[in-house]
């Protein structure tokens, strides 16, 4: 039902049924190594190459959300995803594997977000029973399409971030336990000039900001309503911007936790990540890992999660073109009374 200008609200409450994260090495080295399902060894698995690797990531990451629901796949009408590469490679042949009704989405590092609120309008209306939605990233894949391979060993400036190799996936079903998708807030797409692309979380902090500042309108919610509120990956020059930025328009983010998800995955101080965390894998292992263990287990009851995208592409760049941003926003409340 659609709640405002641009926000849905759920009245049925569509759950989310299992969840599934799998991360790679690094990530299984971070603060959150606990709450994902599996840690692989290496980075490059079995894939012949970085992008069959990524594409391994998220197929075993929605297999084990549909087997953790009781499923099989052809219980499931529709599957939402996307990802960072070209044409969303990675989930359009997990598309295939799978053998879902697919929906492919881009949203950039957003997507995590934007496919689970559409899942959510899906069930809610009665459009379907079970949605699967999922999304992923790897490293080495971004390295090579967006700034350099790995291998040619370019340094990075300090704004820069590290894309998460991992893949997220859940099922969102009418019935559950919990936790329940109360609202939606979708985004607009800000663009503040910034043509960097080794600085995403300044060009899309403003974009996190107008999103959260629509959710409030829209619903009447207020920063202490969420016990937390976690942007996608603004990591650590993106965190700060937008802290500073609702300061400024006196908005008591005080009143919540305010996190983001580019800090949560790693340890910065310990581990080689610049400013912390990015990538559609980023948002997505942070919340199907992390976030649902804590709404289940009644640590969390009302979670905010933004996840936040930058829209642009290795020709753009080149193309000298800014980088217009966006960022979607999904309500999260646990079963545990």
């Amino acid at each position: 039902m659609l709640q405002g200008k641009q926000s849905w609200v759920f009245p049925n409450r569509p759950a989310i049924l299992a969840s599934a994260a799998v991360v790679g090495p690094d990530e299984g080295k971070g603060p959150l190594a606990e709450d994902f399902d599996i840690v692989e060894n290496e980075t490059r698995m079995q894939g012949k190459s970085w992008e069959a690797t990524e594409r391994l990531l998220l197929e075993r990451a929605a297999e084990l959300a549909i087997h953790k629901a009781g499923l099989t796949s052809k219980e499931i009408q529709f599957y939402i995803g996307g990802d960072l590469m070209n044409q969303i490679i990675s989930n359009s042949f997990a598309a295939r594997t799978l053998s879902i009704p697919y929906f492919g989405v881009f949203g950039a590092c957003s997507t995590s977000m934007e496919s689970l609120a559409l899942a959510a309008q899906l069930v809610d209306s009665g459009a379907a029973d079970y949605v699967l939605t999922g999304t992923c990233s790897h490293n080495s894949t971004a390295e090579k399409q967006f700034r350099y391979p790995t291998e040619y060993g370019s340094q990075k400036p300090p704004t820069a971030q590290y894309t998460v190799t991992g893949a997220g996936a859940a099922v969102v079903t009418k019935e559950g336990s919990g936790p329940y998708l109360t609202a939606a807030t979708i985004g607009k797409v800000i663009d503040m000039g910034i043509t960097d692309p080794f600085n995403m979380g300044a060009a899309m902090a403003p974009a996190a900001v107008h999103t959260i500042k629509a959710h409030f309108r829209d619903t009447g919610r207020s920063p202490g309503y969420y016990d937390l509120i976690v942007t996608g990956d603004l990591a650590k020059v993106g965190h700060k911007i937008a802290s500073d930025l609702f300061a400024e328009e006196g908005i008591p983010m005080g009143e919540t936790v305010f996190g983001d998800c580019g800090l949560m995955v790693y340890d910065i101080d310990k581990q080689q990540v610049q400013a912390g965390g990015s990538g559609c894998g980023c948002s997505a292992v942070v919340t199907y890992g992390h976030i649902v263990k804590q709404l289940r287990s009644g640590a969390l009851n009302r979670v905010l999660v933004v996840a936040t995208g930058a829209l642009l592409s290795p020709i753009s760049v080149q193309q000298k073109e800014t980088i217009p941003c966006i960022a979607h926003a999904v309500a999260l409340e646990s079963g545990v009374n």
